[in-house]
Parts: structure tokens; C-alpha cells; sequence
């Protein structure tokens, strides 16, 4: 069965590109500039996993993210959190944390990896 990824970022290139190369790596992928409706998206879409941008318009990724592992329905779903701006390393010791971190610019194989391994988890 096909594993399905939703990508939260407000960059649309990104997403396109992140996008891409994980159609391309036979993930089924839904993609959203906003974290505003993503607890919808989650119980629609029912993704394997989420790569979340820690800044967004409105509420952050970071915040975002607390909601998500603090939440009994979502708290086993894998989220991978990327950033360019931010030093999200310290997101790992927060209440809430992400399963893992991305720093932008990522390598392919790097981001390939890091999904690989979450999803095996």
C-alpha cells in the first residue's frame, strides 16, 4: 500500500519540488501552503506522515507540531519539521517535539532517508 505524506509549507516551489520528488519515490503526496485547516486535512487525507515548515503564516509549525504529538489521535503520527530561517534543532527538546529535523537546503537523499526511516518506525 502506497504511503501517503502531507507537506505543510507556504514556499510553493518547495512544495512542488518536495512534491515531485516524492511522487517520484512512490509516495502519494497532498501539499498545503497553511497549517490553518491541517488537522482537516489530516482526518481527510489520513497521511502516514508530515513534513512541517516551522514558520507559517498564522499559527507556526512549531505549534502546530506541539498540537499534533499532544493530541491522543495524532500523537503516533511521524512529523518531519524543516526550516531554512529558523534553528529548529531545539524543536527536538520542546514539549511535543518532531520525530526528526530537516534543515533547508536538504539533500535528496537526505530527505529520501529521513522519510524512510519514520515511516519503518
Amino acid at each position: 500500500m502506497t504511503k501517503k505524506i502531507l507537506i505543510v509549507d507556504n514556499n510553493v516551489l518547495m512544495l512542488e519540488v518536495m512534491t515531485y520528488i516524492l511522487i517520484n519515490n512512490g509516495y502519494e503526496v497532498f501539499a498545503i501552503t497553511s497549517g490553518s485547516d491541517i488537522f482537516n486535512h489530516i482526518k481527510s487525507d489520513h497521511p502516514d506522515l508530515i513534513i512541517l515548515n516551522a514558520i507559517l503564516p498564522g499559527i507556526n509549525g512549531k505549534e502546530i507540531c506541539q498540537l499534533i504529538k499532544l493530541n491522543k489521535t495524532t500523537q503516533n503520527l511521524p512529523v518531519i519539521m524543516c526550516s531554512s530561517e529558523d534553528p529548529i534543532a531545539d524543536s527536538l527538546k520542546q514539549k511535543g517535539a518532531p520525530d526528526d529535523i530537516l534543515q533547508k537546503p536538504f539533500d535528496i537523499s537526505c530527505l529520501i532517508e529521513k522519510i524512510a526511516y519514520q515511516l519503518a518506525a
